[in-house]
């Protein structure tokens, strides 16, 4: 069959490819190879999928489903391939292969059109917390995952060159860098994180419940990986006339449930906001940009 790639995933590479990359031209080469070598059958492509990595629900030589992944080095798939392994099933989704070829991974089939996310908010947030809670686990002794302070410093040099060239967005960047300096200088812990959570990245599950996909993985305290999931639905936080209050009490019961300081958790929060919004300002997503830097002004 055809493999051709989501619009989503062609539209969010095409904002962070370096010049001369040429993965998704070959992706479609790539993904028949990947399926061939393991004799699966290809159900169909998830649509719209990830913003990362083209994902398939395939089934086995003996019938049993699964899902083939293939992402590019920028993705950092065997890092998330190292992290699952570590997790071991356990609050995450399971891979169903060792490594023997980069960037593709076969995992174990979820449900992938029953995310958290489609659950009322307060249970949302309730079941992503107790699912985040499960991965925060130390990392393997010698581990090689990127760390929060590695991981922030290159998005606060990005940061920086983006209030250079938008006053308007400057004293937000200033409030974000001075957070992280402070964060970073006594960190309370070290956890293998998640990196990039939040409810549509917990799916249902046979096995368990609900399970989590699609990590970036870092090593740092846990505020950090919580810190995106305060800002889940911010679209909706934003149409609120209490959006901000609203958030101020979910930061509150997130730290609350989850045994984090609240502080922490708002200043990570401030930081991931403000790198994000200005991010998406960069590559042309106004609207995006207009609603985290508006969140991350209550912080």
């Amino acid at each position: 069959m055809a493999f051709e790639p989501p619009r989503r995933l062609i539209r969010a590479l095409g904002e962070t490819a370096p010049d001369g990359d040429d993965w998704l031209a070959k992706l479609p080469e790539a993904a028949e190879r990947a399926v061939a070598v393991r004799g699966l059958t290809v159900e169909r492509v998830q649509v719209p999928g990830g913003r990362s990595s083209l994902v398939m629900l395939v089934r086995g030589a003996e019938g049993a489903p699964a899902v083939l992944k293939l992402a590019p080095p920028r993705a950092r798939p065997e890092s998330e391939r190292a992290a699952l392994a570590h997790w071991g099933g356990l609050g995450a989704v399971q891979v169903r292969e060792g490594g023997d070829e980069e960037g593709v991974l076969l995992l174990e089939r979820l449900h992938p059109d029953v995310s958290v996310r489609s659950l009322p908010e307060a249970k949302a947030l309730l079941e992503a917390a107790g699912t985040l809670r499960r991965l925060w686990v130390e990392p393997p002794a010698s581990h090689s995952f990127e760390t929060v302070a590695e991981r922030t410093g290159r998005q606060a040099a990005a940061m920086r060159a983006g209030a250079a060239a938008d006053a308007e967005v400057a004293p937000l960047v200033d409030a974000a860098l001075a957070a992280r300096e402070e964060l970073l200088a006594e960190p309370p812990e070290q956890r293998l994180l998640h990196g990039t959570f939040r409810q549509s990245k917990v799916l249902a599950g046979d096995r368990m419940p609900w399970l989590a996909v699609g990590p970036d993985p870092v090593v740092g305290e846990s505020a950090f990986d919580l810190a995106r999931l305060v800002r889940d639905r911010v679209e909706d936080l934003i149409a609120q006339p209490s959006g901000a209050s609203t958030t101020r009490r979910r930061i509150k019961r997130l730290a609350e449930s989850l045994e984090v300081d609240q502080e922490r958790l708002r200043g990570w929060t401030l930081f991931r906001a403000v790198e994000s919004g200005v991010r998406a300002r960069r590559v042309g997503r106004e609207r995006d940009a207009e609603l985290l830097l508006e969140f991350a002004g209550w912080l």
